[in-house]
């Protein structure tokens, strides 16, 4: 077997040497010359390989002239220095350096800089200086774009990051937009699942949630009302980190947590139905990770963070309302507008103020304190969100509104308006024309209000192939699928018995509705009061002495 590398080589040929072959032995065993055999048997190091000189370029002869630019960019304004392209154009304009490229100055100007500035004692290498943290001391906050496959659609949605220093424990948070709200929920949630708040410092970007304004000096920041309000709250002390990359590096733990995050959970692009199910997953990954190390470190993120939950501030007992507050007008498409979509609300509220909270992934609409509407925040812009159920008293109305509305086409869309409604709607129509057929529906449609959808699309498939065309039909239906879903679960509940053969019973309308009708306990009315207006009349016309009051 030949020697793997040069070492093996040379205590191959000095172990043979020490046997007793002879030199011309040893040169024709390994095929080497007589030098390496005398080398092999001098040192047992190999000779380091002699560097090759650094290949020549088009621009050598033009290196002094860039190193003299870059020179003088040492004391010129900091806006009117150099630039590659600057450069360039002075070599082929100044110099006629036409044979050289743009790559070529550009490589060499990207290296030089640096170089030049260093030995002028202006810059310094770039370094990183370990740190150490405390016990429940000191966290961490950012945002990170993350894509998802939303209901069959490619979405980007915000990825809210917060993450101890200490031990490295992290929760996270999808949402539709970094707004404001989302900033807030994700804290609420990060802070009840780590079950306090550091002691020290949080350290932040300059985000729009939270800085109004960047001043100039001592990392000094205008924050917004709402964030002091929430961070006084519950008590979290801020640290903003400088402007740009050079910020990024004040809280590198955070930003490296996104990005592993995003590696190891969001590879391959999940696909889900909402941001609940979503979230639930995310809150899984965040359980799984407390068993991996960070990098070397002798025990995991969840061991090290068992040490460091106790030493947390208590949270505060009273919650902090964090989605936004808007009074809107609903207009006459029975709409409102947040933040350019569109949410419908019910057509009774038309020409109204309600008022509307809005949430990182949702928003809830209430009038007079009870809530009317309650939407899945839109991702997407000039959107709307409309239901079917919010426009049904203007349809009953205007039934040639219905083929062609959009809230139709969006619950078909969602599976709420399925073929089962179709088909009956076909099959009404064809009994009782387009208009009282589209109001037969829409009487159907109203029942959804009362029962489940499922026992609502139960009840048409069977008053479908009854041929029943009408709502009542639908509704016993509907009512005969949910008693035997009830049924059902009631034999599931009880021990297994013998099965027992029952012969199906018919029921009647009419007899169904006598039958559920509830006893009438009610007394029968007494008529004695009406007697008192009863007088016996003489014949005269006027009443009897005797009955007249005294």
């Amino acid at each position: 077997m030949p020697p793997k590398s040069k070492v093996d080589l040379y205590a191959a040929i000095r172990r043979d040497s020490r046997a007793g072959l002879s030199n011309r032995a040893l040169q024709n065993k390994y095929g080497v010359g007589f030098r390496t055999v005398q080398k092999a048997l001098t040192s047992v190091w190999p000779e380091p390989r002699k560097k090759l000189p650094p290949r020549k370029t088009r621009l050598d002869p033009y290196k002094g002239l860039v190193d003299q630019m870059l020179r003088a960019d040492l004391t010129a304004p900091r806006k009117q220095q150099h630039t590659a392209k600057r450069i360039f154009d002075r070599l082929v304009a100044e110099y006629g350096a036409v044979d050289i490229t743009y790559g070529i100055v550009r490589a060499y100007v990207a290296e030089r800089r640096q170089e030049i500035r260093i030995a002028a004692g202006r810059g310094i290498a770039k370094a990183f200086v370990p740190q150490s943290h405390r016990p429940g001391a000191e966290a961490e906050v950012d945002f990170g774009d993350v894509t998802i496959r939303l209901a069959g659609q490619q979405v980007k949605c915000c990825l809210f990051s917060f993450r101890l220093s200490y031990s490295g424990k992290a929760v996270h948070r999808v949402s539709a937009s970094g707004g404001q709200e989302a900033f807030f929920e994700g804290h609420v949630h990060a802070l009840s699942v780590l079950g306090g708040v550091p002691t020290g410092k949080v350290r932040y970007d300059n985000l729009n949630s939270a800085v109004a304004q960047v001043l100039g000096f001592n990392r000094a920041r205008v924050e917004t009302e709402r964030w002091t309000a929430f961070r006084s709250h519950f008590g979290i002390e801020v640290f903003y980190c400088r402007p740009g990359i050079e910020g990024a590096h004040e809280k590198g733990g955070v930003e490296g947590q996104i990005g592993y995050f995003r590696r190891n959970h969001f590879v391959p692009v999940p696909e889900v139905g909402s941001l609940a199910e979503l979230n639930a997953m995310v809150d899984r990954w965040d359980e799984e990770d407390d068993a991996r190390r960070i990098r070397s470190r002798p025990r995991t993120v969840g061991e090290y963070f068992a040490a460091e939950r106790p030493l947390l501030k208590p949270l505060p007992v009273e919650p902090f309302e964090t989605g936004r507050l808007f009074a809107l007008r609903v207009d006459r498409y029975s709409q409102i507008s947040v933040r350019t979509n569109h949410y419908s609300v019910p057509v009774r509220l038309i020409g109204r103020r309600v008022r509307v909270i809005l949430h990182a992934s949702e928003l809830v609409v209430y009038d007079d304190g009870v809530e009317v509407a309650r939407h899945e925040r839109l991702m997407t812009k000039a959107g709307s969100r409309l239901v079917l159920d919010h426009y049904l008293e203007a349809l009953v109305r205007k039934p040639g509104a219905l083929p062609g509305s959009t809230a139709l086409e969006q619950a078909r869309s969602a599976g709420k308006f399925t073929p089962v409604h179709d088909a009956w709607w076909a099959a009404a129509c064809k009994a009782h024309g387009d208009r009282d057929g589209t109001r037969a529906l829409i009487e159907v449609l109203l029942l959804s209000r009362h029962m489940p959808h499922e026992h609502l699309v139960a009840g048409l498939a069977a008053a479908l192939r009854a041929g029943a065309m009408t709502s009542d039909a639908v509704a016993l239906e509907a009512r005969k699928a949910a008693e035997a879903d009830d049924a059902l679960t009631l034999v599931l509940s009880e021990p297994a018995e013998p099965d027992r053969f029952r012969q199906p019973k018919v029921t009647s309308l009419t007899e169904r509705r006598l039958t559920h009708l509830p006893p009438d306990t009610r007394p029968l009315p007494s008529v004695t009061v009406y007697d008192q207006l009863l007088r016996r009349r003489r014949p005269g016309g006027r009443p009897d002495p005797e009955e007249e009051e005294p």
